[in-house]
């Protein structure tokens, strides 16, 4: 990987370290991860808390509800295609809610029906990420919605991130790619195809 940058950077391709600094969220903000992958929550929460913020995990949209309304996050990144409770109706039961309708909320998937069905209808929530996504597409939703004065603004200098809640081996193993597991990937459009046609 790294003879791919030094490639990159002979071929004249701009990395955006020379860019301007990234716009970040205040340290320890508290971000919901929902999604019924185990992979996309291990990934995403690892790049997230590896940034400053705490996490909070849920798999399904019922435990999502529970806690968001007990927790406060400041983000929720929110799974469109889950078994049970969509990420829908999680979205629409949170939005009608006082103490969460003004949260910030990231929609994530990797289900093409449910992408068209997101950019068509929109919901009312604020972002978009299509599955898989990377680091840099993460904290690019993040700084839109701090811009967007969604979330609070990082001091300059803010405290180092947080440390790992997993062994490190375990921490190590997580890749940096937040790609769906296969089987999910299975399950996520036979619900999908469920969802259509009702």
């Amino acid at each position: 990987m790294a003879g791919f940058g030094l490639l990159k950077r002979l071929v004249g391709g701009r990395e955006r370290r020379h860019s301007e600094p990234r716009v970040r969220a205040m340290a320890s903000t508290c971000m919901l991860v929902v999604d019924d992958s185990p992979t996309i929550r291990a990934v995403l929460g690892k790049m997230l808390i590896q940034d400053g913020y705490a996490v909070i995990k849920a798999a399904n949209g019922a435990e999502a509800l529970e806690l968001a309304r007990r927790e406060h996050p400041g983000l929720i990144f929110l799974d469109i295609v889950m078994p049970g409770v969509s990420g829908f109706e999680v979205l629409r039961t949170l939005r009608h809610e006082t103490a969460t309708q003004a949260t910030p909320i990231v929609m994530i998937s990797g289900n093409v029906q449910a992408t068209e069905q997101f950019y068509v209808q929109r919901y009312g929530a604020d972002d978009f990420m299509k599955k898989p996504f990377g680091r840099e597409e993460v904290f690019e939703r993040i700084q839109q919605l701090v811009l967007a004065g969604r979330l609070p603004r990082r001091a300059a200098t803010a405290p180092e991130p947080l440390p790992a809640t997993d062994s490190q081996a375990e921490w190590d193993a997580i890749p940096d790619i937040a790609m769906p597991d296969a089987d999910h990937l299975v399950d996520a459009t036979k619900s999908a195809a469920d969802q259509a046609e009702k």
